[in-house]
């Protein structure tokens, strides 16, 4: 199933990825720190969405508050959400 999202608070301006059998695919995103995105794209390839979910959430960018794996998270929550 693939999903987008439009994260808040970061630079990245949209996340696009697909969940088969519970595993993230094809993760990619839209603007934001380009080879550190690109890194964590390949780094959850074929994880588990709520391994990832566990490893991402709560990462904090500049004192934000959040950051891009941390929308990416809330993302995948989403996801599950709706499937």
């Amino acid at each position: 199933m693939e999903f987008s999202a439009t994260p808040k608070g970061v630079c990245s301006r949209q996340i696009n990825f697909e969940i088969q059998d519970g595993k993230i695919k094809n993760v990619s995103f839209i603007g934001g720190c380009n080879g550190n995105l690109k890194g964590i794209s390949k780094l959850v390839e074929g994880m588990e969405v709520d391994e990832a979910i566990k490893r991402l959430e709560g990462i904090d960018c500049g004192g934000r508050g959040t950051s891009c794996p941390d929308q990416f998270a809330f993302a995948l929550k989403q996801a599950k959400e709706k499937m």
